[in-house]
């Protein structure tokens, strides 16, 4: 599976998939990241795409040095199952 990428023009992590693009919008912060919103194009919901998706953005986060902030749903829900990303939560 492709790599995510951090897309500073549009503030959002990104994730290409056969199917179309899966993205993260986000907002910056001095010492934080605030994920704000995940999309997954449609016809692929429910194959983990927005998982990878978030993995990498946290990955991407935690290599910056940086916090990460849930401000939506899916992430928090992602950060509750995941403990080993408790590090970098805001």
């Amino acid at each position: 599976m492709a790599a995510v990428r951090d897309n500073r023009d549009q503030n959002r992590f990104e994730l290409d998939t056969e199917g179309g693009l899966a993205f993260a919008n986000y907002r910056r912060t001095p010492a934080a990241v605030i994920i704000t919103h995940t999309e997954t194009p449609r016809a692929l919901r429910g194959r983990g795409i927005a998982s990878e998706l978030v993995k990498g953005a946290l990955e991407l986060i935690r290599a910056d040095g940086r916090k990460v902030i849930a401000g939506c749903g899916f992430v928090v829900d992602y950060l509750n199952k995941h403990p080993e990303y408790a590090d970098i939560a805001g």
